[in-house]
C-alpha cells in the first residue's frame, strides 16, 4: 500500500495538454472552458481560484497530511496550497507524515490543546468527534455549489446520533481486486476470479502449479483490516447493523473466518501474519502475488519499475460471495477526511480552503494519477464520461481502458461500518488489529472459528459500550 516506501515516482508537470490527453478532448475542453488561469490569477497547480466568503487575509493555515501513496500528488498539493495562500493573504504550511502515525499525532495535539489547523487521514476517525468542529456548514455549501456529496462519503464523516459532520470527506480511492492475468489464464480465468469460490479454487491451483501465492494479509496493518471487512460483507456478515447494534458473532462471520483460514492454508504463506502496509504492494510488484486487494498505487509502481509485470496486472470489481451481489462491496482503500480541531484559531481559513480544494478536484484526480476519486462527482466529469480518464488512462495503461472497471466504483464502494455509519466505535476498531486477528487465530489453528469470533465479539462489545456511554453512538437494543 505504501507506494512512497516502494519507490518515489518521477514527477511530471501537469499541463492542459496532459489533462486533455486520453479524456475525450472535446468533453474535457468543455469542462475546463470556463476556467482561465490568467483571468483568475492562478498558478500552474490551480484550475480556478475560488473567492472566499469570509475575510481570511492575514491568517494562517497549518495542515497535517498523510503522505500520499502517489508522490506526485504531494508535490502538486504543496504548490496548490501555497498558491491559494498567496492569492488570499494566508500564510500556509503543510506537514506530511506516514499515514499510520496520523492518529497518534492527532491524540498528541488534542492533548496539548494546540497544533495544526486541519488534519487529514485516509479513514474515518469518528472517535475524535468531541474535539473537532462540526463541518455541516462546509458540506452544505459544497453541496450547494457542486450538487450532492456521495452517500458513501457522507456516511464516512457524518454522525446520525449527534447530527454532526465530524469531518469533511472530499474524495476516496477505490479498492478493487488486483490480479496477474497471465497466472489466471492458465487456470481458465483470464478475467480474474468473479467469486470467492473462484478465488479460493484458482488461487490454490496457481500456488500449487505455478508457485505463486495470494496476498490477503492477516496482520496489524490497514490493508489486512480492509480485506477482513470485505470478506465479511461478501459472506453477509457485519460488525454492526444499520442501527449500530453489534452483530459480529453470527454464522455468517464464522463462515467468513473459516473461509479465510482455508484460503491461507491453500493459497498463502505465513508471511501474511507479519506484513506491514507496503507488503502486499511489494509482493505484487515483485511478481510474487496472484491476487491482492488494493488501490491502483501498486500498479502505478509496477508501471514504472517492472513494466512487464505492470502490463500483466488487471483489476476486478469486488467479487461475489454467499451474500450475493449485494455483499460484493469494498471500503474505500483510502477515504480522504479532513478534520478541524476546536483548538484551531484559523477554522474559517481551513473551511475556505476545503471549498477551494473541491472546486479544483480535477487537478487532485489528475495529479494523483487517477488515484483520487471525487466525493462530489460533478467536479471531475472527465473521470466517468465516455472516452474519459478511465476509458483512456492518461498515464499509459496497456490496454488504455484497463481502469474502466473503476467506472462503477461509486456503486460498490461503501463506508466503514456498513450497514451502519462510520461511528466512533468503528473508528477505534479499524485502528486496531481486531478483525485481522480474528481471521489469523483461526488460520493459525490457535482457536476454532467460533472461538475466535466469540473473542472478537467481546472486544467489540467493550468498545461499543465505551462510546455509547460517551453519547456518540446509538443502538444498544
Amino acid at each position: 500500500m505504501r507506494e512512497d516506501e516502494l519507490r518515489r515516482m518521477a514527477t511530471r508537470p501537469a499541463t492542459r495538454r496532459t489533462l486533455l490527453k486520453g479524456a475525450g478532448a472535446a468533453g474535457l475542453a468543455a469542462a475546463l472552458s470556463p476556467i482561465s488561469r490568467a483571468a483568475a490569477g492562478t498558478g500552474t497547480a490551480t484550475l480556478v481560484q475560488t473567492a472566499p466568503t469570509r475575510n481570511i487575509s492575514g491568517t494562517r493555515l497549518n495542515i497535517l497530511l498523510w503522505s500520499h501513496f502517489v508522490p506526485r500528488h504531494d508535490v502538486w498539493y504543496d504548490q496548490f496550497v501555497a498558491e491559494w495562500g498567496q492569492a488570499n493573504g494566508v500564510e500556509t504550511k503543510v506537514d506530511h507524515i506516514n499515514t499510520a502515525d496520523v492518529p497518534t499525532a492527532i491524540a498528541a495535539e488534542l492533548g496539548a490543546g494546540e497544533g495544526h489547523d486541519m488534519i487529514e487521514h485516509l479513514a474515518s476517525l469518528a472517535q475524535y468527534e468531541k474535539s473537532m468542529l462540526d463541518l455541516t456548514d462546509v458540506v452544505e455549501e459544497a453541496n450547494r455549489r457542486h450538487g450532492p456529496q456521495l452517500e458513501m462519503a457522507k456516511r464516512n464523516s457524518f454522525n446520525p446520533t449527534t447530527n454532526a459532520y465530524f469531518g469533511f470527506c472530499h474524495g476516496f480511492a477505490p479498492d478493487p481486486g488486483n490480479y496477474r492475468r497471465s497466472l489466471w489464464e492458465v487456470v481458465g480465468m483470464p478475467n480474474g476470479p468473479t467469486s470467492w469460490d473462484e478465488l479460493r479454487a484458482g488461487g490454490a491451483q496457481i500456488k500449487a502449479e505455478q508457485g505463486v501465492q495470494m496476498g490477503l494479509g492477516m496482520s496489524n496493518e490497514v490493508d489486512s483490516r480492509m480485506a477482513a471487512q470485505t470478506a465479511m460483507w461478501a459472506f453477509g456478515a457485519a460488525i454492526q447493523d444499520a442501527n449500530e447494534n453489534v452483530t459480529i458473532n453470527s454464522p455468517e462471520t464464522i463462515a467468513a473466518v473459516e473461509y479465510m483460514a482455508a484460503l491461507f492454508k491453500e493459497a498463502m504463506t505465513p508471511e501474511v501474519f507479519g506484513w506491514n502496509a507496503a507488503s502486499n504492494n511489494q509482493l505484487l510488484v515483485a511478481g510474487r502475488a496472484s491476487y491482492i486487494l488494493n488501490s491502483i498505487s501498486a500498479y502505478r509502481t509496477a508501471q514504472k519499475d517492472q513494466a512487464e509485470t505492470g502490463e500483466d496486472i488487471y483489476f476486478t470489481a469486488p467479487i461475489v460471495g454467499p451474500a450475493g451481489p449485494s455483499g460484493a462491496l469494498a471500503h474505500g482503500h483510502a477515504v480522504f477526511i479532513d478534520m478541524i480541531p476546536q483548538h484551531s484559531p484559523n477554522a474559517d481559513t481551513a473551511k475556505e480552503f476545503l471549498l477551494h480544494l473541491v472546486a479544483n478536484y480535477a487537478q487532485a484526480t489528475e495529479q494523483s494519477e487517477v488515484y483520487n476519486f471525487p466525493a462530489w462527482p460533478t467536479t471531475v466529469p472527465m473521470l466517468q464520461q465516455e472516452g474519459g480518464w478511465l476509458d483512456v488512462d492518461p498515464y499509459g495503461s496497456v490496454p488504455p481502458d484497463k481502469l474502466a472497471v473503476l467506472k462503477t466504483a461509486n456503486e460498490w464502494t461503501t463506508n466503514l461500518g456498513h450497514p451502519g455509519p462510520a461511528n466512533a466505535a468503528l473508528g477505534e476498531i479499524f485502528n486496531l488489529p481486531l478483525l485481522p486477528n480474528m481471521m489469523a487465530r483461526a488460520a493459525q489453528g490457535q482457536q476454532t472459528a467460533q472461538e475466535s469470533v466469540a473473542q472478537a465479539e467481546q472486544e467489540v462489545n467493550e468498545i461499543f459500550a465505551k462510546w455509547r456511554a460517551e453519547g456518540l453512538i446509538g443502538g444498544g437494543q
